[in-house]
């Protein structure tokens, strides 16, 4: 009996994120599986898919387009829509486009959300020029239809997150089996600290746009005086954020595994104060015992369990996140179980559940 052929499908491969992390997953499930998307920067993501059969579209050759993909929103739509893929089974991840690419055979469409570009728009697209924003506008109700119309293309659908599957629902009009994205980073391997740092600080993990609200963090750490905060991530707000930042703060654009294993296992909190549909960040920080700040939305109450493995706040307000990193600092951890809360989301299980929908799709 022949193997079934696997395909794999993405937005764009630009930047480090859970959704990437969560692609490098179905990689490891799939390590022959070849991977299609728009446009591939390699210098701002991960370096494993270099290892991978990659298939770029024609914005390939466009560098503004492919170093800030959501430049190109008004075209991407066609441009996917040409984009075909021949394999027997496609797992298309999502948030946004890849569910628009013609298959061959079975298309799975596995959304970490549905279209923040068309349906989270105030947020999405706060740091692009205003010119920008509303030369989109007479172009968004076309592509909400466009987008409906893509996710009818799907054979099968899943989420990432309960969140993501009442917005498929609303959106989308259908029905999504949530299967959790696991943590991109591992606990086990190889620690290696960052020079100047000692342990005790807080961290934060985000891209550097608008609606991640660093800035919150950034005012809600600065009025605890000493304390060092440490921001892992990259992005158009970069300069605004490191402008507002006091001198306690540390910025890196980016940094190892070795590196970030080393941040995760010696701060004193995580914190977040953006609203995510998933959010494997906190996660990660659990798997080394380290407690995290998270904001009471979104993915995060699914995940995080209040006074075990982290301290919820009520709105992305620097003074209700300061209160919140006053009880966590002073709060009686129970490291072990943060752990335990984490090995719920494995990466193991992760594959297990995928290889069972793919063998069932090959099999229809």
């Amino acid at each position: 009996m022949t193997r079934t052929s696997v395909a794999l499908a993405h937005d764009y491969l630009t930047q480090r994120g859970g959704a990437e992390r969560a692609l490098l997953a179905l990689g490891r499930a799939f390590p022959e599986a070849p991977v299609y998307t728009t446009v591939h920067e390699p210098t701002t993501t991960y370096g494993e898919f270099a290892e991978h059969e990659l298939h770029t579209t024609a914005l390939q050759r466009i560098g503004p387009l492919r170093r800030n993909p959501r430049l190109a929103l008004p075209v991407l739509a066609p441009v996917v829509e040409r984009h075909h893929i021949d394999a027997e089974v496609t797992i298309c991840q999502s948030t946004g486009w890849s569910h628009a690419m013609p298959v061959s055979g079975v298309k799975i469409v596995y959304a970490h959300n549905t279209a923040r570009w068309l349906y989270q728009q105030d947020e999405y697209l706060a740091n692009l020029p205003r010119f920008y924003r509303w030369g989109l506008a007479p172009f968004s109700p076309p592509l909400r239809r466009w987008d409906r119309r893509a996710a009818k293309t799907a054979d099968l659908v899943f989420a990432g997150s309960g969140v993501a599957q009442k917005r498929i629902r609303a959106h989308w009009g259908r029905d999504a089996e949530v299967i959790y994205p696991p943590p991109g980073l591992s606990a086990d391997g190889e620690q290696r600290p960052l020079d100047g740092l000692e342990p005790g600080f807080v961290l934060t993990v985000a891209r550097l746009l608008p609606y991640k609200r660093v800035d919150v963090v950034i005012d809600a750490v600065r009025s605890l005086g000493d304390t060092r905060l440490v921001v892992v991530g990259e992005g158009p707000d970069a300069e605004r954020l490191a402008a507002r930042a006091p001198e306690v703060t540390t910025f890196f654009s980016s940094v190892t595994d070795a590196e970030l294993r080393w941040l995760y296992a010696n701060a004193q909190a995580l914190v977040t104060a953006s609203q995510e549909d998933f959010g494997l960040t906190p996660l990660e920080a659990m798997g080394f015992g380290t407690p995290v700040v998270v904001i009471a939305a979104g993915g995060f109450l699914e995940t995080v369990e209040p006074d075990v493995s982290g301290i919820f706040f009520d709105a992305p307000d620097p003074i209700r996140l300061r209160v919140a990193l006053q009880r966590a600092a002073t709060h009686d951890w129970d490291r072990d179980a943060m752990r335990t809360r984490a090995e719920k989301f494995s990466e193991a299980s992760f594959i297990e559940r995928f290889k069972q929908v793919v063998d069932d799709a090959s099999r229809a």
